[in-house]
């Protein structure tokens, strides 16, 4: 079997769920509509991998890719592109920022690659005279978002030197936001708990860790302590709000001291 044929025949059945007499629902569809789709559908993925499930993530990979089909099915109605334009440019892109792959550069590093890409896609932009925190896509959620300027910050030379420094400048939000809270200023508040999120963002990065991956990790550990603390009050016949908060730490800790093993 030809290695594209299961590729064209999803190509082909988004044709057909979008022709007259095919599918009410997707041919209403836009390239406005399905923005959300597309940002639910990553977010399985990245559900399905943190599963370490082969099949669910299969099968969500493949959800992810009927999102790029679909956009193109829309964009080829119209003569402006089609998926083998999209396929195309992919290819090209990535063949040209990777010189030391598909050509002669020596590059010693991830890191070293990265500030190649960088300049490659500076250089791409026509040399306009950009930011060195372009780049950045604005609907980011906020805790990737910060990250991803953090980084850019970083390669520009605007960082620390050590972890200490990074630890120290956490503990100087925090005691910013104390003040604000006893100043009772609301805006300041604000202000301070953002300043207090990118410093400990940027604390992550010096410990080469995804802040993301890390917050993912400890909201599932706290969902999985409160059901228990649920089913451990419902065997005992209290009620979650009547229960005191003394009686659900107990709780909270048998449920710490349980995953420790």
């Amino acid at each position: 079997m030809n290695e594209n044929t299961n590729f064209y025949r999803l190509v082909e059945i988004m044709r057909l769920l979008r022709s007259p007499g095919g599918c009410p629902w997707d041919a209403e569809q836009t390239h406005e509509s399905l923005k959300r789709y597309l940002v639910e559908e990553t977010y399985e993925v990245i559900e399905a991998i943190d599963s370490g499930n082969p099949e669910q993530l299969k099968e969500e990979l493949g959800d992810l890719m009927l999102q790029p089909v679909f956009h193109a099915a829309i964009a080829a109605e119209k003569d402006i592109f089609t998926i083998e334009d999209v396929i195309e440019t992919i290819c090209e892109k990535l063949i040209r920022r990777h010189p030391h792959v598909f050509g002669d550069l020596k590059i010693g590093s991830s890191a070293a690659q990265i500030e190649n890409w960088e300049r490659i896609k500076e250089a791409e932009k026509g040399g306009e005279k950009r930011s060195a925190l372009s780049g950045v896509p604005p609907g980011l959620p906020a805790l990737l978002k910060a990250q991803k300027i953090s980084e850019k910050a970083a390669r520009a030379g605007f960082d620390w030197d050590e972890t200490d420094q990074v630890i120290a400048k956490v503990h100087e939000e925090l005691h910013e936001l104390m003040e604000a809270i006893s100043q009772a200023d609301h805006s300041m508040i604000e202000a301070e708990l953002g300043d207090l999120l990118f410093a400990v963002v940027n604390l992550g990065r010096f410990l080469s860790l995804d802040p993301e991956s890390a917050l993912t990790s400890t909201i599932s550990r706290f969902v999985r302590r409160f059901s228990y603390i649920e089913q451990m009050l419902e065997t005992r016949g209290i009620d979650l709000k009547e229960a005191s908060l003394e009686e659900m730490e107990i709780l909270w800790v048998e449920a710490k001291l349980a995953e420790k093993g």
